[in-house]
C-alpha cells in the first residue's frame, strides 16, 4: 500500500468527493437502478483518476528524491559549518579565558587606582575645606582690622577661595601668608598717617590719623589755616571700612594728653583694650540730666517736689541766719549787767541783739523783772512758743514732700509697668526694644523719687534738729536768765538792808 504522504492532492481530494457522494447516495430501492448506471461512469472516472494519481505519485517521488538529494547535501553543509563554528567558538573559549584573566588583572588595578583617587580625593577636599576656612578666618580678620580703612580691597582676593570658584594654588597660599603677617605686623605698631575720616557731623575729611595698633584711633582736624580745631576718638566700621569720629569729644586733660603724645611730648595715651567696646558705652553713658526726660509726665511733679523743697530749705536757711547770734559772747556781756542789776544797759544790750531769737525772749522777761518767779517763768514760756511757729515753718511741709517723692516714682513705676504689658499685649514679648520705654519709664520714676526724697528727707532732719537745739537753747538761757534776775533782786534787797 503506497503511503499516504505520497498521495497527490487531486487524488485525494477525488477519493474525499467520492466518500461522500457514496455516503449520501440513497438506500432507497426506487434508486438501485440509477446507481448500476452511475457505478459504470465512476469506475471509469475512478481508472482516469488512479492512472492520473500514479502519473503524479512517479513526479512526486521523483520530486521527492531530489528533496531528499538536497537535504543531504544541506547536511553535510551545515554540518561542515557547525564543525567550522565549533572550531570558532573553541578559540573563542580561548581568547575569553585570556581576556578574562586580563579583565581580573584591569580589575586590580582598578580598585588600587579608585582606592588611590578616594584618598588623594580626600586629602584634596580636607586641605581645600582648610584653605577655605583659612581664607574665610582671614576675611573676617581683615573686615574687622583698622589697617584695612587705609588699604582697599585687601581681602578681595580672597572671595574666589572662599566662593571655590577655582582650585587654589600655592601663590594664594604665599599671598594669604604674607597678608596675615602684614597684618600681625600693622597691629602691633603706632602709626600716624594722613586718612579721610567721618566727622562728628557726618562729612567726609583729611585728617591725621594716630593708630595704636588694632585697639584705638585718634583724629586730629585742622582749620582752613591750619590749625587744630578738634582732637577725639575714632571708632572704625567693619561694615564700610571707614573711620567714624566719636559723637562726645574727650575730656580736656584727656585731649592734651592724646596732643602731646602726637607731638611726641609724652610717652603714654590712653588706649581702649576692647577695640572701641568702652568707647562705645562712653558714649552712650547718660547722667542724671539726660535720663530725667525717659521717665516719663511723673518726672515734672517730682522735679517740682524737688524744686520747693529746694526753696522751703533756702528759706530756712536765710531764716535762721538771719536770727542767729553768737549766744555765749550775749550772755557773757549781759551777765555783769543783770549782777550788777543795770537793767537799763541790760535792755540796751538786748534791743542791739533784737532780731534773735533769745534776745526777743529775754526782752519780755525784763519786762516782768519785778513780778514773781512764776510769773517770769510763764513769760518766758510765753515768749517760746510764741518765736515757735516761725522757727518750725515749712518743716512739716518738708516732711511731707520727703514722703510724697518716693511714692510719686512708686506711681511712676506702676505706669510704666502698666505700659510695658500693654505693649507686650499688643506686640508680644519678641522684641526687648518695643518695651524698653516702659521699663526706662519705670525705673526712671523710682531713681528720680529716691533722689528727691533723700536729700529733702536729710534736710528735714538736720532742720528739725536745728529746731530742737534752738528751743532748747531758748529755755536753757531763760532759765539762767530768771536765776540771774532774781539773784541781782536779792542783792539789791540785801545792799538795802
Amino acid at each position: 500500500m503506497m503511503p499516504i504522504k505520497y498521495l497527490s492532492i487531486p487524488l485525494l481530494t477525488f477519493l474525499i468527493l467520492t466518500a461522500t457522494v457514496i455516503s449520501f447516495v440513497p438506500a432507497a430501492t426506487t434508486l438501485a437502478g440509477d446507481i448500476r448506471k452511475s457505478y459504470a461512469v465512476l469506475e471509469q472516472k475512478r481508472r482516469d483518476m488512479a492512472a492520473k494519481a500514479a502519473k503524479e505519485l512517479a513526479a512526486a517521488k521523483a520530486e521527492a528524491q531530489d528533496n531528499a538529494l538536497a537535504i543531504k547535501k544541506d547536511k553535510d553543509a551545515l554540518i561542515s559549518a557547525i564543525a567550522t563554528l565549533k572550531a570558532q567558538n573553541s578559540r573563542l573559549h580561548i581568547a575569553n579565558d585570556a581576556l578574562k584573566g586580563k579583565i581580573d588583572i584591569l580589575a586590580d588595578e582598578q580598585t588600587k587606582l579608585q582606592s588611590s583617587l578616594e584618598e588623594s580625593r580626600m586629602v584634596n577636599k580636607e586641605l581645600a575645606g582648610f584653605v577655605k576656612t583659612s581664607a574665610k578666618d582671614l576675611n573676617s580678620l581683615l573686615i574687622q582690622s583698622p589697617q584695612s580703612a587705609f588699604g582697599k580691597d585687601r581681602n578681595s582676593f580672597l572671595n574666589p577661595l572662599i566662593n571655590q570658584k577655582g582650585f587654589w594654588s600655592m601663590d594664594d597660599i604665599r599671598r594669604m601668608s604674607d597678608t596675615l603677617f602684614n597684618e600681625i605686623l600693622a597691629s602691633g605698631e603706632v602709626s600716624l598717617r594722613q586718612g579721610m575720616v567721618v566727622d562728628r557731623q557726618g562729612k567726609d575729611r583729611t585728617a591725621q590719623i594716630l593708630s595704636v595698633g588694632n585697639f584705638t584711633s585718634f583724629y586730629v582736624l585742622n582749620d582752613d589755616a591750619g590749625r587744630e580745631s578738634e582732637i577725639g576718638f575714632l571708632l572704625y566700621s567693619d561694615q564700610s571700612s571707614r573711620f567714624f569720629a566719636l559723637s562726645k569729644l574727650p575730656a580736656t586733660k584727656l585731649a592734651d594728653q592724646i596732643d602731646g603724645y602726637i607731638a611726641g611730648q609724652i610717652d603714654c595715651v590712653p588706649v581702649d583694650i576692647s577695640k572701641g567696646g568702652a568707647l562705645r558705652r562712653f558714649t552712650h553713658e547718660l547722667n542724671l540730666m539726660d535720663q530725667v526726660p525717659k521717665g516719663g509726665p511723673l518726672v515734672w511733679p517730682i522735679l517740682f517736689l524737688l524744686g520747693l523743697a529746694v526753696l522751703i530749705l533756702f528759706e530756712r536757711l536765710v531764716f535762721f541766719f538771719r536770727h542767729q547770734i553768737r549766744i555765749e559772747p550775749f550772755m557773757a556781756k549781759l551777765t555783769p549787767l543783770l549782777e550788777s542789776a543795770n537793767f537799763q544797759a541790760c535792755r540796751d544790750l538786748i534791743l542791739a541783739n533784737r532780731n534773735a531769737f533769745i534776745p526777743r525772749v529775754l526782752l519780755k522777761a525784763l519786762s516782768a523783772r519785778e513780778q514773781s518767779r512764776t510769773d517770769m517763768e510763764n513769760v518766758l514760756q510765753e515768749a517760746i512758743l510764741a518765736e515757735i511757729p516761725s522757727i518750725e515753718r515749712f518743716l512739716s511741709t518738708l516732711g511731707m514732700l520727703a514722703a510724697i517723692a518716693p511714692l510719686m516714682g512708686l506711681l511712676g513705676t506702676v505706669t510704666g509697668m502698666i505700659n510695658t504689658f500693654h505693649v507686650i499685649t499688643y506686640y508680644g514679648a519678641g522684641d526687648p526694644r518695643m518695651m524698653s520705654g516702659g521699663i526706662s519709664e519705670a525705673l526712671v520714676t523710682t531713681m528720680l523719687g529716691l533722689t528727691v526724697a533723700i536729700p529733702i528727707m536729710l534736710s528735714h532732719t538736720l532742720l528739725a534738729r536745728r529746731v530742737e537745739t534752738q528751743i532748747s537753747t531758748m529755755e536753757e538761757k531763760s532759765v539762767a536768765f530768771v536765776n540771774l534776775v532774781f539773784k541781782a533782786r536779792n542783792g539789791i534787797k540785801e545792799g538795802s538792808r
